[in-house]
């Protein structure tokens, strides 16, 4: 269970309720949010929002159904025992690499929205941007265990920052580059400002236009940035120190 989140009063009754019916491995709810401020009510549209999060089930608070992964699980004492329990080495993305393992032998993973909780997600860019590296670094981890990722989406934006940063370098050598890379940059300010203005005129919160293509900017960059990170620190044969310690500290999840 998540500190940052509120849990409805039947949450465990629920839960349980499902795991009876669908037979399934690990159930849960949807991600629903709750903001406290200005820039939290921005950070919970781009939480749902399929730009931000490549089309996870989980984040769409009104699909019920099978999903790859889903949060603040629950399951059967028994088959969490035959899984092998969490994996304590990870320090993030523990519930996306017990979810893999469903997947592997053959389990499911059920979502229901009868199964109620309330994610207040963290309330600066900074750390908005500290909590998505961890997660992109981490997911290298589980990657390199299983030799495949659980979906697709957690490559994208790795593939993105390697490329930005890869057109920066040779823009300094080719002119070629240098055009490629404006063409790059202008396409996504233009399809992250297009997005941002759909996803608050949506749900008629214009007030945070100003601030929504950072929030996107912090999710992907973030990810993307952790997720290099992870990659260089395995080529190079570094344990994770740096970011066991960010993620531990107190003022890295603070709100």
């Amino acid at each position: 269970m998540d500190v940052h989140t509120e849990y409805a009063p039947d949450y465990v009754e629920r839960c349980v309720e499902v795991l009876l019916a669908t037979g399934a491995d690990n159930v849960g709810g949807p991600a629903c949010t709750r903001a406290d401020g200005y820039l939290q009510q921005a950070i919970c549209l781009g939480y749902h929002s399929p730009f931000s999060t490549g089309g996870a089930r989980f984040h769409d608070p009104g699909y019920e159904g099978y999903v790859d992964t889903v949060t603040y699980g629950c399951w059967r004492k028994e088959r969490l025992i035959e899984l092998g329990l969490f994996d304590e080495t990870l320090v993030r993305n523990q519930d996306d690499e017990l979810n893999l393992r469903i997947h592997r032998t053959g389990g499911r993973v059920f979502q229901s929205t009868s199964i109620r909780s309330w994610y207040h997600p963290r309330a600066s860019l900074a750390a908005l941007f500290r909590q998505y590296m961890q997660y992109g670094y981490w997911k290298v981890r589980v990657i390199r265990k299983h030799k495949q990722p659980a979906s697709w989406r957690h490559l994208v934006p790795g593939v993105f920052v390697f490329g930005l940063m890869a057109l920066t370098l040779a823009a300094l050598f080719f002119h070629g580059a240098g055009t490629a890379w404006l063409i790059v940059c202008g396409t996504y300010v233009t399809v992250n400002a297009l997005v941002s203005l759909a996803t608050v005129a949506r749900v008629r919160m214009l007030r945070v236009l100003p601030v929504m293509p950072a929030v996107f900017a912090a999710f992907h960059f973030g990810y993307g940035y952790g997720f290099l990170r992870g990659l260089v620190d395995i080529v190079a044969g570094g344990g994770g120190k740096t970011f066991s310690r960010l993620t531990r500290h107190p003022a890295s999840g603070a709100r």
